[in-house]
């Protein structure tokens, strides 16, 4: 089954519903275009997202809770209302200090593949 994104012009909440249980947030895509992909990490505390790295600029922002951001050589604490810009191919990881919400954002950019056809790279 395909995942529904939001549709051009929809509002959403990037807030999750209240979870039942605490900490049973769960990380969804909420949405993608040719040129651009929102998706909302729900991380509890001690989750990591390992080091990997994207064809397009990644922007990060913390929008609950505490996480670890982990590139370039350096870790550096995000707090909710943090958000950071990464350059393409720059790797990076996560790890949830405490449980966190974060979402995070890619540009896409088309790369050619070896049949002369364009395709979207990214997807963190």
């Amino acid at each position: 089954m395909a995942i529904a994104h939001a549709a051009s012009g929809q509002v959403i909440d990037v807030h999750p519903p209240a979870a039942s249980q605490p900490g049973e947030s769960r990380s969804v895509a909420l949405f993608k275009s040719d040129q651009l992909e929102v998706m909302r990490l729900a991380m509890p505390a001690g989750k990591t997202m390992p080091s990997h790295w994207v064809n397009g600029e990644v922007m990060i922002h913390c929008l609950e809770g505490e996480v670890d951001l982990i590139s370039g050589g350096r870790t550096q604490r995000m707090k909710a209302g943090q958000l950071v810009w990464l350059q393409a191919t720059l790797d990076h990881a996560l790890t949830a200090v405490q449980q966190a919400l974060v979402l995070v954002t890619i540009v896409l950019r088309k790369t050619e593949t070896k049949d002369g056809a364009s395709a979207s790279t990214g997807g963190d």
